[in-house]
């Protein structure tokens, strides 16, 4: 199967399968998070909020990110240039100081965006596909996928000497090779993390109990799906940092399953409940 990207002009505005996607990841996460507002009768207001923060959060983070591993301080200003752990390390620093900001117990906000963030970044990955980005390894599997177009295109030279992946002996550096649809294997996995996380919304499990069990499933996907992505950024062999760093997740997530697996967490406060907006100062 040959993949093309989706991009399509409306004037002089350039519009592309990834912003589309992007788009509807942020606006489908803070739906979810209002509908979980509104289940628990809070103001759901605190959606529109969250979504603000992890935007302008995210975009930050994941430029950062990605100019601190190539070095290139020019994809500051550029369309592409955005690395999934900067953004959600900025995105998720944002939404924190924006919950300090209104005074919102921080394990809420944590057992609120849960389901959302899976269901989120599953939306993200199918736009990472139609832009033809963050492919993986050479495979002669049914459903392997060539991106002559991608970012960049799959060719064997690019896989070679990009991302130091093996390729067949005395094939033209201009072939465009099938690889493994990284994207759509994360799609799956998330989309089924997401039905889980979903349905343990109700189990009455302590506030925050919910964010690290997304964090096991996002760390253990990622981890998992490194293993076939053409990658540049590996070390101590095989591993990349992006391992390197679901490891960590998966860490951080069984500690707060086992840290706040009993009791119920703290009561929610001020804007959950009023909307009405208190200076830190008069608390």
């Amino acid at each position: 199967m040959t993949i093309y990207p989706l991009v399509f002009h409306l004037g002089p505005l350039e519009i592309t399968g990834y912003g589309i996607m992007m788009m509807v990841a942020f606006l489908m996460g803070g739906w979810l998070v209002s509908l979980e507002l509104r289940r628990r009768g809070f103001v759901e207001d605190y959606a529109a909020d969250m979504v603000a923060a992890a935007v302008i959060g995210g975009i930050i983070g994941a430029k950062l990110w990605y100019v601190a591993l190539t070095r290139d301080m020019g994809a500051l200003l550029s369309r592409g240039g955005l690395v999934w752990y900067g953004g959600f390390l900025g995105g998720t620093a944002a939404v924190i100081l924006n919950g300090w900001r209104l005074r919102v117990p921080l394990r809420w906000t944590m057992q609120l965006v849960a389901p959302a963030l899976a269901a989120a970044y599953a939306l993200g990955r199918v736009g990472c596909f139609l832009v033809n980005d963050d492919y993986g390894r050479p495979t002669d599997l049914p459903w392997a996928v060539k991106f002559p177009q991608g970012l960049p295109p799959s060719t064997a030279g690019n896989l070679h000497q990009l991302f130091g992946v093996p390729v067949p002996p005395g094939i033209d550096a201009s072939t465009v090779l099938a690889v493994h649809p990284t994207q759509l294997y994360e799609v799956g996995a998330m989309l089924i993390a997401f039905a889980v996380l979903w349905s343990l919304r109700k189990n009455g499990r302590p506030v925050g109990w919910l964010f690290g069990v997304y964090l096991i499933f996002a760390g253990i996907e990622r981890f998992l799906v490194e293993i076939v992505r053409a990658k540049d950024d590996r070390f101590l062999g095989p591993f990349t940092i992006a391992q390197l760093t679901s490891v960590i997740l998966v860490a951080i997530g069984a500690l707060l399953v086992t840290v706040w697996r009993n009791g119920q967490g703290p009561t929610p406060k001020s804007y959950l409940e009023t909307g009405r907006k208190v200076a830190l100062s008069n608390s």
